[in-house]
């Protein structure tokens, strides 16, 4: 069997996904690739961002870890028309994972989103799927569709969680849209993964594939560095947390689907792997400091050259307190990183989307993660989740959306208050243009250096272009050389000096432009609709 060799440089074990034995206690997740790196690094994919120490052959920066901030007005959709309630009266109105995405076919923001549906299904608690869209992804607006007359709900099935992806590699238009929709049964079965297909996102297609009996809270991604749709499905270990996660992946979205089934405490498929459990350093509610936390959910998604993951994370109190207190349990949302889509470093426990117990805020308690973020807009990333408000009402109600801005690249930058430095590993590339994103207060600099450790001749850090200057795409160049043709296949290190200034990416373009050749996410104004950050010409690839 032959083994597969990623972009990057990994060699993924010849048994994928690798399979672990259940943990008995609290551990973190193994990162194999941060202990055994390639020799020589391919950087030809994408920003390469530095959210661990992959890139890293030697330094004295300083890893600074950044948060989004929240849009000041907060939340940007909520339950306002009374199809959003359930037949309780509790409003509903924000993405369970489901999907925020920008469409660059008809340049929209696109949304799906949970919500009551009181009025069409009168089961206890019934959830259903609404659809809204946004020309600036702040103001959403719910237009009316024909397939629940006078809303716009689009789907009726009653659900839990969801994962609407707008696939922009899909070649049938009819399927462009997936929904892989978490439905609840009233039998034996409880919950099932139903898999449907839509052209528009709007009108779906019955459901073409459905899993066996799950456990609620499943979600789905596709990760276009292996070519394969992931199941992330809730899974218990009893001596760790019933809040762990199992993985399946299979290249077909109906074939994982059909695989999907409920795996038992214990028991082993060909098909589902024990993924990972709460780990030790999980983060604890500040009242609640006896309740072991737990991964509540996890989604992920391609973003330039990694795979960005959305813990949701669980500290607690247990669903009967809450219901006694009427507050929302706390959930909040954490990231990792990985670079080969299965095992994800989380360098910090430390949360990037934070709850707020104040009166009226809209994310008092239990945030969630949203799939299709994030989006790129200009210079920054445009980051969803939902949140619950503590309304007093009802523990488990209130919810609606929320926004929150980043700069673009900016999870971890390398900082130096004085003069500092930072060498790569050795990489290897096929492009033309060297670019940055960094904050430069003072001075930044660039040196190249070949594989036996001799400063390139015209590379040097005295012949470069010293930059000062604020920038998330800035070209870096020397006296005598525009660009670096001439090292093209050739292993290098880059030398990066830095004083008072944040790193927080560099990549080697094709283009002057700087377009990354990674992934886009959600996608973006003014992107490529292809999902990879290319340019077009006329609505084709650019060559060169």
């Amino acid at each position: 069997m032959k083994t597969q060799i990623l972009h990057n440089g990994i060699e993924l074990t010849k048994e994928w996904p690798p399979r672990y034995e259940e943990p008995k206690e609290r551990i973190e997740m193994p990162v194999p690739y941060l202990k055994t790196k390639p020799e020589v690094i391919p950087i030809n994919v994408g920003r390469q961002l530095f959210v661990d120490e992959f890139l890293i052959a030697e330094t004295n920066l300083r890893s600074v870890y950044h948060k989004p901030e929240f849009h000041i007005n907060n939340p940007v959709l909520k339950q306002d028309q009374e199809w959003e309630k359930t037949v309780e009266g509790y409003s509903y109105a924000a993405p369970f994972s489901d999907g925020i995405w920008y469409d660059e076919e008809d340049q929209k923001f696109k949304m799906w989103y949970l919500t009551g549906a009181g009025t069409i299904n009168q089961s206890r608690h019934s959830l259903c799927t609404c659809y809204a869209e946004s020309t600036d992804g702040v103001v959403w607006n719910k237009i009316v569709q024909d397939v629940v007359a006078g809303t716009n709900i689009v789907d009726k099935s009653n659900r839990d969680s969801s994962t609407v992806w707008l696939d922009k590699f899909e070649k049938d238009p009819t399927k462009r849209f997936k929904f892989f929709n978490v439905e609840y049964k009233a039998d034996e079965i409880h919950y099932q993964f139903v898999l449907k297909y839509s052209s528009d996102g709007i009108h779906w297609s019955e459901g073409v594939a459905q899993s066996g009996s799950i456990s609620d809270r499943c979600t789905a991604f596709f990760n276009p560095f292996t070519n394969k749709w992931v199941l992330s499905m809730r899974h218990q270990v009893s001596s760790v947390s019933n809040r762990s996660r199992m993985y399946l992946e299979h290249q077909d979205p109906e074939e994982a689907v059909s695989l999907a089934h409920r795996l038992r405490e214990g028991t082993k498929d060909k098909h589902i792997v024990v993924w990972f459990t709460p780990d030790n350093k999980e983060k604890r509610h500040p009242k609640y400091s006896e309740v072991d936390p737990g991964i509540y959910n996890f989604d992920a998604i391609a973003y330039e050259s990694i795979m960005l993951g959305f813990y949701s994370q669980w500290q607690g109190p247990d669903n009967k307190i809450c219901k006694e207190l009427v507050i929302p349990k706390r959930n909040e949302i954490q990231l990792g990183y990985s670079r080969d889509g299965f095992h994800f470093a989380r360098p910090t426990h430390e949360s990037f989307m934070e709850v707020n117990e104040t009166d009226d805020a809209w994310n008092w308690g239990n945030m969630q993660s949203i799939n299709g973020v994030p989006l790129v807009v200009g210079d920054y990333l445009y980051f969803y989740s939902s949140g619950r408000s503590c309304n007093k009402v009802w523990w488990d109600a209130g919810v609606s959306t929320g926004l929150a801005k980043l700069r673009r690249d900016g999870f971890v930058s390398m900082h130096a208050d004085d003069i500092g430095f930072l060498t790569t590993e050795k990489v290897i590339f096929d492009g033309k243009y060297l670019f940055v994103n960094a904050n430069v207060q003072k001075s930044l600099a660039v040196e190249l250096i070949d594989e036996y450790g001799t400063v390139i001749e015209g590379y040097r850090k005295e012949d470069c272009n010293a930059i000062n200057i604020n920038s998330t795409k800035q070209m870096i160049t020397w006296k005598n050389k525009s660009n670096v043709v001439s090292l093209v296949g050739k292993p290098i290190q880059l030398k990066f000096y830095l004083n008072s200034a944040d790193l927080y990416a560099f990549w080697i373009s094709p283009w002057e432009t700087g377009e990354s050749r990674g992934y886009t996410g959600g996608g973006g104004p003014g992107l490529s609709s292809s999902g990879m950050d290319i340019p077009y010409d006329n609505g084709k690839i650019q060559k060169y």
